[in-house]
């Protein structure tokens, strides 16, 4: 039986890219209010920075890949020792701007009736800085007590410890296919795909159900339990 949805936080909850825009607009404003050398760095650059630096600090926690795309983006302009204020601005401003998709409040209040809810994520997104306090019975964050980020097997163990069931009894709910899809379902979780922009699916892995939109995500997951009723015992 379904007794526990477990959601991933930026990109399926939470409408994340305008509010790291925002973050980067003010960082932006703000270089070129300190020297004229900013006026010529521009917004795309400040973008391009994170995914510079990602590869290597994939593993990382995402504040710190952030303080390491900043460090970038300030060096264009000779500002590198003014990083802990500026990243002080961008989270500010990121996490002032962060909230939930539309079709996000509505689905979580039509599935608490039924279920527990859950919310793991690697990034930093914590849920009562983000428009989703008080939404969540448990919450768990990759780096907090040495936890690695998810695909690691451990992250989705620790998910199971926490609900306090099986792991059968989980559904992990997210948009990413290789974390919140396949390594769950490798851990023993069942797996809902939120394909919010309508994208192919890559091979090799079958989602227990797949979504377009939250909205979706009640009926959804009530078919799923139907399903699994209906299959036949062994004995």
């Amino acid at each position: 039986m379904l007794t526990t949805v477990v959601f991933d936080a930026d990109e399926t909850l939470l409408d994340l890219r305008p509010a790291v825009t925002g973050g980067l607009v003010a960082v932006l404003d703000e270089m070129r209010r300190r020297t004229p050398a900013a006026a010529r760095v521009t917004l795309a650059e400040l973008d391009s920075d994170w995914d510079a630096v990602f590869g290597e600090l994939n593993a990382a926690p995402v504040a710190e890949i952030r303080r390491a795309a900043l460090t970038r983006s300030l060096a264009r302009a000779g500002l590198e020792d003014h990083l802990d204020e500026l990243a002080a601005l961008f989270f500010a401003r990121r996490f002032a701007l962060t909230r939930p998709f539309a079709d996000v409040p509505p689905a979580l209040a039509a599935l608490r009736s039924r279920y527990t809810l859950g919310f793991a994520t690697n990034g930093n997104s914590r849920a009562e800085r983000c428009g989703l306090a008080g939404e969540f019975a448990f919450e768990v964050y990759a780096h907090e007590n040495g936890l690695p980020k998810k695909p690691a097997p451990d992250f989705y163990a620790a998910v199971v410890a926490v609900a306090g069931v099986s792991a059968g009894q989980i559904v992990y709910v997210g948009d990413s296919w290789e974390h919140d899809v396949v390594a769950p379902q490798r851990a023993g979780l069942r797996s809902v795909w939120l394909n919010r922009h309508g994208l192919p699916r890559p091979g090799g892995c079958t989602p227990d159900a797949e979504v377009s939109t939250m909205a979706d995500l009640p009926t959804a997951l009530a078919d799923l339990g139907a399903l699994r009723a209906d299959l036949p015992t062994l004995s």
